[in-house]
C-alpha cells in the first residue's frame, strides 16, 4: 500500500497536463499513486495520459464514459485509490519539488486524519500570491494535532481541496463525497474539518494553484453561481444531522458563509449584472434561515455593515455603499501600487522529461 494516493482529474486540460504530471514523478518521494480520471476529456488529454502511464507504473487511468464534472471525477478516483492517504490534485496545477516528502514527514510525525498545508496562487502574469498556513494560527504556538473547535481560525484559510492531504480510511468513515455543482470544495472540506479528530499544518508551500485568465469558473459570468447556497445548504444539513455536536461553531460558520456568498456577489465576473437583486435576496434568505439560536455575532468594519445590511434585506443601500467603497479602493489602490515593492514571480521550467 503506498502511502499517497494523489487524485489528478482530466478535462480540458492538454495545455497543462504534462507539466502538472511531471511535477508529480519528479518528486524525491517516490511511495505514491497517481489516479488520473479521465472525465471523458475531448481533447488530447486522454494520449498525454496514455504516454505517461506507460513510462510510469504509479500512473493508474480511471477512464469514465461520458462527463459528470470535477466533484464526481474525484469520487471516481478516490473509489481507486490504495494509499493511506489521498490528496485531491488538479490537473492544471502542480506540486513544487519536495512537496510528498515534506508531506509524508508530517504524516509520519502526527498521523492526522486531515493535513492542511500552505499553497500559492499563480497567476496567469506570472504573480504569486502565497498562503501560508501561519495564518490560522496568527503567531500563536499550535500544538502538532488539533479539533476544528480547538482552532476555528481554519475557517479563514481557504477550504479549497488541493491543499487537504487526508487519511482514506477516515474519509470512507465519513461517508463524506464531494456532491454536484459549482463551489463543490465548500460541502466537502467544511464537513471534513468538523469530523476531524486530528487536524495537522503543514506551514510550506505545497501546492501551485494555477489562476488562469480564462475558463475558470471565478471568472464566468453565469447564473451557476447561485449554486453557492445549495453548497452551504449541505454543511448546514451536515451540523443539522448531528445535533449539539457542532453547536459552539454553528455561529463562526454561519459568519462565514454570509462572508462568502457576498465575496461571490462582489466579484464583477461572476454574477450577471441582471441577477444581482435576487441573488442578494437569496443571501437574506440564507442568513434568515440558518440564524444560529443565540442570534449572529458581527463582523468588525465594512464586513459587518455588509452583514446588517443583508440581515434588514436592504439592497439598494447595499448597492449605494458597494458603489462608494469601490471608488474608495481605486483611489487607495493607485497609490499603494504607486509604491508597492515588486510582487514575487514564478518561474516557469521546463516540461521535465520521463523517459
Amino acid at each position: 500500500m503506498a502511502l499517497l494516493s494523489l487524485i489528478v482529474p482530466v478535462y480540458r486540460v492538454e495545455e497543462y497536463l504534462a507539466e502538472c504530471l511531471d511535477s508529480l514523478l519528479a518528486q524525491s518521494f517516490a511511495d505514491f499513486e497517481v489516479i488520473a480520471v479521465d472525465d471523458a476529456s475531448p481533447d488530447g488529454s486522454a494520449e498525454i495520459l496514455a504516454t505517461y502511464a506507460a513510462r510510469d507504473s504509479r500512473i493508474k487511468i480511471v477512464t469514465l464514459p461520458q462527463n459528470v464534472g470535477l466533484g464526481a471525477a474525484r469520487n471516481a478516483g478516490i473509489r481507486h485509490a490504495t494509499g493511506r492517504y489521498v490528496w485531491c490534485v488538479d490537473s492544471d496545477d502542480w506540486l513544487p519539488p519536495g512537496t510528498l516528502e515534506a508531506v509524508a514527514d508530517r504524516i509520519e510525525l502526527t498521523t492526522p486524519d486531515l493535513l492542511v498545508t500552505g499553497y500559492a496562487r499563480v497567476y496567469w502574469d506570472g504573480r504569486v500570491e502565497d498562503h501560508p498556513v501561519s495564518a490560522v494560527h496568527q503567531g500563536r504556538e499550535v500544538p502538532e494535532s488539533f479539533t476544528f473547535a480547538e482552532q476555528p481560525g481554519l475557517l479563514n484559510h481557504l477550504w479549497i481541496a488541493c491543499n487537504k492531504v487526508i487519511r482514506r480510511e477516515f474519509l470512507v468513515g465519513t461517508g463524506l463525497t464531494f456532491g454536484p455543482g459549482w463551489y463543490e470544495d465548500v460541502a466537502f472540506i467544511l464537513p471534513l474539518m468538523l469530523a476531524s479528530r486530528r487536524i495537522s499544518l503543514l506551514d510550506r508551500d505545497c501546492y501551485a494553484y494555477r489562476q488562469r485568465q480564462q475558463g475558470a469558473i471565478t471568472r464566468t459570468v453565469s447564473e451557476r453561481h447561485l449554486e453557492v447556497f445549495d453548497q452551504w445548504d449541505r454543511v448546514f444539513a451536515f451540523m443539522d444531522a448531528r445535533p449539539g455536536e457542532f453547536a459552539s461553531l454553528r455561529p463562526v460558520i454561519f459568519q462565514r458563509m454570509i462572508w462568502h456568498c457576498l465575496q461571490v456577489l462582489g466579484h464583477s465576473s461572476r454574477v450577471p449584472g441582471e441577477m444581482r437583486r435576487a441573488f442578494f435576496a437569496r443571501i437574506t434568505a440564507q442568513y434568515r434561515r440558518h440564524l444560529p439560536p443565540g442570534g449572529a455575532p458581527v463582523a468588525p468594519g465594512n464586513d459587518g455593515v455588509k452583514q446588517r445590511l443583508v440581515a434588514a434585506g436592504a439592497y439598494q443601500l447595499f448597492e449605494l455603499l458597494m458603489a462608494a467603497w469601490q471608488v474608495r479602493q481605486r483611489m487607495t489602490g493607485r497609490r499603494a501600487r504607486a509604491s508597492a515593492p515588486e510582487p514575487r514571480r514564478v518561474v516557469r521550467r521546463s516540461p521535465i522529461k520521463t523517459g
